[in-house]
């Protein structure tokens, strides 16, 4: 009887969790990074499919766009004898390159401490820090400096109560993606929330490339580097003979 009656508890429990899905819509699915790229609005928009009525506890939506995750080296810089020098380095293990997070509410509203630690939706918790040098005071505040220097590139967003919710059943947001970005995949999640609570969770990405003349040098550097030293420095010397000619055509006139 214990066992039927917790069957019937673990049933009700996913039924309740699958009660409410994602069906998800976006703009576009690929950035292209040009010459002349200054950014990228993403529109996020979907709605929610129910097996049952809707509940009277409003229904929360989440979207959040990481970029690629790299370590990051955070330094703090002191002044001595009129001069900054660095003084201590703390690296972050993993810091995605861009995120945005958009809610429908006040973000400690929408999604509960406990389900944030679980799913890593802040942008505190997306950036991964395990430690810091024994001599190094206060290691938070390098996180901390990250998040702020991010912040005021445009890289890192919060955008609470940008998402709008129409009769608990459409959704829609828009995302604005700087000229400064990383290539890679870019993930993307959205969230339902009730109460705090996670009830269901989509993923999907974004591709982020660059293309043409710039994704040709951008390999051409890393694959072969003395090979594009040595375009760069052809380059260089072709500008500065045709300025010189063009002045020197200018000056006999």
């Amino acid at each position: 009887m214990a066992r039927l009656l917790f069957a019937l508890f673990i049933f009700s429990s996913v039924t309740l969790a699958q009660a409410e899905e994602v069906v998800l819509g976006m703009s576009q699915n690929k950035v292209a990074i040009t010459a002349t790229f200054d950014g990228s609005n993403i529109l996020v928009f979907g709605a929610i499919k129910r097996d049952s009525p809707i509940p009277k506890t409003p229904l929360h939506v989440i979207v959040s766009i990481a970029g690629p995750s790299k370590p990051v080296v955070v330094r703090r810089k002191e002044q001595r004898l009129g001069i900054w020098v660095n003084k201590d380095a703390v690296e972050v293990d993993a810091a995605p390159s861009f995120y945005a997070i958009a809610t429908t509410g006040p973000f400690q509203k929408v999604l509960s401490e406990t389900e944030d630690l679980r799913h890593k939706v802040s942008i505190n918790r997306a950036i991964r820090s395990v430690g810091a040098p024994m001599d190094v005071s206060n290691a938070q505040s390098f996180s901390d400096a990250l998040i702020r220097i991010r912040r005021e590139q445009g890289l890192y967003q919060s955008l609470e109560g940008t998402v709008a919710l129409d009769q608990q059943t459409l959704f829609l947001t828009t995302i604005k993606m700087p000229a400064n970005l990383t290539e890679g995949e870019y993930r993307t999640r959205i969230f339902l929330t009730r109460e705090g609570k996670v009830l269901n969770q989509f993923e999907t990405s974004i591709d982020v490339r660059k293309v043409g003349l710039e994704r040709f040098l951008f390999k051409l550097s890393r694959e072969n580097p003395l090979t594009y030293g040595l375009l760069s420095i052809a380059i260089a010397i072709l500008a500065g003979w045709l300025a010189s000619a063009f002045f020197q055509v200018i000056r006999s006139r």
